[in-house]
């Protein structure tokens, strides 16, 4: 390869990685707020600082759920084909549908038969027993931690957190990082509630001590005082157990201000199905209270004056501003498919993660100058190309990581001193082999050329095995596995780069474009 092309390749990439590496230098600065840096590499939870939380999905609840909206879908049904029958009740996994005397119902004929598709049925007399398929079940709880993954993310993006980690682990548990937090209650209260929104009757003539207990149920709703947080009081509702509509066809949720008294509510909207379906309860429900019910506890139980066709709804209580536009939030993200458990929480302090960065600058930096002095006084001037192709290829690194918009952790920056070594480890193969070279020829041209095309194969075959077990790492390791992952498989590649181009480059320049070659500065005697 002709010396200046060779020398145009390594000007085209060092200036492409200087302007990759510049923005993480700048970002990092002081009196600048890295998130208006962009292309910078972001740095991890133990960096920075922050939080981490993992979590476990109640999945299930998602199959309970899923039994509990059937058992709805079909009474209603069956109301809506005027058939004769007793009650469809929920028991643990299945369905119980009791017809009255000497009165059938065939599951498997329209418009019924799409409940077999999740459900197996055993007819037994009156009663119809629909059991859901294990492969069903299965489903359902591997859809409710995928859907769980998604509604978390959206919530965490509100939060305007760069480069948040959401990863699955295990069957029901989510791991989450949230570097560069400062709000832990924020998070809290935008991760925790399931928001599941609910729409049932009250039941104005039962009391909490003369209800019936087979088709009602008493929810509360709280009152709060703002100024000491403390709960002042409870106030009781007997709610029809029947769940006439959820929040799942909630289209958008806004905040609002009263104008009569200037507290906040959330507007709902729904989609079209939900505003026919809204418009179909209220017309049924003139007269009677209504419950908003969120999370198992009642917002609000206003009156229907008249059917609202209008495909809207409101949440009113005791908001702040801020309240509100937290509701507003997870409503819009959507209801969690399962209640979620936060089994460990850790904090991050800013200034442990400022201490992390130091430790490991500091380890790099050491590590980096320890190693540039030995091969200076060990490999003299060949040990300056191999110390100036180092300093190369941590630019290289940074900027690429830049480049990628990756996050850099504790264990990232161990992947980056590993690096280091490596490519000292590949120029060393280079500087021996010259040397084994030298002692077998006294042709310097010759032994640079022998010794770069030998060393070549080695180094490529050590390199890529490594490159594999790194990429191996990357696909199926998780959290800080990965980010030492990511900086080594850069890191490997930028190495060999590095080694065979920029270390030849300067050899060639040095020696073989000299018109006689005696002697190689290449070892110390």
């Amino acid at each position: 390869m002709d010396i200046k092309f060779k020398g145009g390749i390594i000007l085209i990439v060092l200036i492409a990685a200087l302007y990759y590496a510049f923005p993480t230098y700048r970002a990092y600065q002081p009196g600048v707020d890295p998130q208006t840096v962009e292309d910078k590499v972001n740095l991890g939870l133990d960096l920075q600082g922050g939080m981490y939380l993992d979590i476990e999905i109640k999945a299930e609840e998602a199959v309970k759920e899923i039994i509990r909206r059937t058992a709805v879908e079909l009474e209603d049904l069956l109301i809506d084909e005027q058939v004769d029958f007793i009650e469809v009740r929920q028991t643990a996994g299945s369905l119980i549908v009791e017809m009255e005397a000497g009165k059938k119902v065939n599951l498997e004929l329209a418009p019924y038969d799409r409940f077999l598709v999740q459900f197996d049925q055993q007819p037994e007399g009156e009663l119809t027993y629909l059991s859901l398929k294990a492969d069903e079940a299965n489903r359902i709880r591997e859809s409710a931690v995928s859907q769980a993954l998604e509604v978390l993310r959206n919530r965490i993006d509100s939060l305007g957190i760069s480069e948040p980690s959401l990863q699955k682990q295990g069957a029901n548990n989510i791991v989450i990082q949230l570097p560069g937090l400062k709000d832990r209650d924020r998070a809290i209260e935008l991760i925790g509630p399931q928001a599941v929104l609910q729409f049932q009757i009250v039941n104005s003539n039962a009391t909490p001590n003369t209800y019936n207990r087979l088709t009602e149920v008493v929810k509360y709703q709280e009152v709060w005082d703002k100024t000491t947080n403390k709960l002042i009081s409870k106030r009781p509702y007997v709610l029809e157990k029947k769940i006439l509509m959820t929040g799942e066809f909630i289209r958008d949720a806004r905040v609002r201000i009263d104008s009569r008294d200037n507290s906040p509510y959330v507007a709902l909207s729904f989609d079209s199905i939900g505003a026919d379906l809204f418009a179909k309860i209220t017309r049924r429900n003139v007269g009677r209270n209504m419950a908003i019910v969120l999370d198992d506890k009642v917002q609000s139980a206003p009156v229907i004056r008249e059917a609202i066709t209008g495909g809207e709804a409101s949440i009113s209580g005791q908001f702040t501003v801020e309240e509100a536009d937290t509701l507003k939030i997870v409503l819009r993200s959507g209801s969690l498919p399962a209640p979620i458990e936060i089994r460990e929480e850790r904090t991050v302090g800013a200034s442990l993660g400022e201490d992390s960065v130091e430790q490991g600058l500091n380890s790099l930096m050491i590590g980096s100058v320890l190693v540039l002095i030995f091969m200076i006084f060990y490999y003299r001037l060949a040990g300056v190309f191999a110390a100036v192709a180092l300093i190369f290829n941590v630019i290289l690194i940074i900027s690429i990581l830049g480049a990628f918009g990756a996050t850099l952790t504790l264990p990232g920056m161990a992947g980056i001193v590993l690096t280091i070594g490596m490519a000292v480890d590949a120029n060393v193969l280079i500087f021996q082999r010259i040397r084994e070279e030298l002692k077998r020829t006294e042709n310097p041209r010759a032994a640079i050329q022998e010794g770069f095309g030998k060393a070549f194969r080695t180094i490529l075959d050590a390199n890529i095995t490594t490159l594999f077990a790194a990429l191996a790492l990357l696909q199926f390791g998780t959290g800080p596995i990965k980010g030492f992952a990511v900086t080594l498989s850069i890191g490997i590649i930028a190495s060999m780069f590095t080694a065979i181009v920029v270390t030849r480059f300067f050899f060639d320049i040095a020696y073989l474009r000299k018109t006689k070659l005696h002697k190689l500065s290449i070892w110390f005697n």
